[in-house]
């Protein structure tokens, strides 16, 4: 007979996230309170991009270059620009198919991975592919789950006045999910906002590693900026 008293036993099938050599101690990314929230300045000449958390702590800050022939962004903790987190680089020059390699800001650089465009499939649903370090198979892929918002998003979104209103009526939707599983991991979802991009990001799976979480961080964020003149 069973003791009702005794400690239960461990689960068997319990195991702790693997490590990688790849994971980065990022003060504040690494124990990041989600949600996370995004703040996307569309009316900026130069496309700036910033990551908050729950508490309000600034994350991450990106403002985009423009008129560069080969993508190149710096990303960093907050406007202030005083600490450097990471690059994102292209492999081509102003190519559908392009791939973005993420690096870290260290003495010796170190690969966080990288995420690719599903070419001219992104044209009607948006459609990525993200790489761990030296893969060269997607891990996870990144889609669209209501692409018709983002469609009348886009072309409402031009009409004066009316196109005030696509922002509070199509709201797209994007989910990243692990390749060989199937299970959806972290969702970004675009919220009601005037004059500004909002997005909300949700962490759904306690399985990722540091450097998988902050690899699929930084896909979103080449996402939104690749994504931002289709809503």
């Amino acid at each position: 007979m069973e003791n009702p008293y005794e400690s239960p036993a461990t689960n068997p099938q319990a195991t702790e996230i693997p490590t990688s050599p790849h994971d980065l101690d990022i003060p504040g990314l690494t124990n990041a309170q989600y949600p996370l929230f995004v703040s996307f300045k569309i009316l900026a000449f130069a496309p700036q991009l910033k990551i908050t958390d729950s508490s309000g702590k600034s994350l991450i800050y990106v403002k985009q270059k423009l008129f560069k022939f080969k993508e190149k962004v710096e990303i960093f903790t907050d406007n202030s620009k005083t600490t450097k987190l990471g690059t994102i680089k292209a492999n081509k020059v102003l190519d559908w198919s392009a791939r973005y390699f993420f690096e870290s800001n260290e003495a010796t650089p170190r690969s966080i991975g990288s995420v690719g465009r599903k070419g001219m499939r992104s044209l009607w649903k948006a459609s990525y592919e993200v790489f761990n370090p030296a893969d060269e198979t997607p891990d996870y892929h990144i889609t669209e789950e209501n692409p018709a918002s983002k469609i009348f998003d886009s072309l409402l979104g031009e009409i004066p006045v009316i196109g005030m209103a696509t922002s509070y009526l199509f709201n797209p939707k994007y989910l990243a999910t692990n390749k060989t599983s199937g299970e959806g991991v972290i969702r970004v979802t675009k919220k009601p906002a005037l004059w500004e991009g909002k997005f909300q990001i949700d962490k759904l799976s306690e399985t990722l590693t540091p450097q998988q979480e902050l690899n699929i961080i930084f896909s979103f964020i080449m996402l939104l900026l690749l994504e931002r003149g289709r809503g």
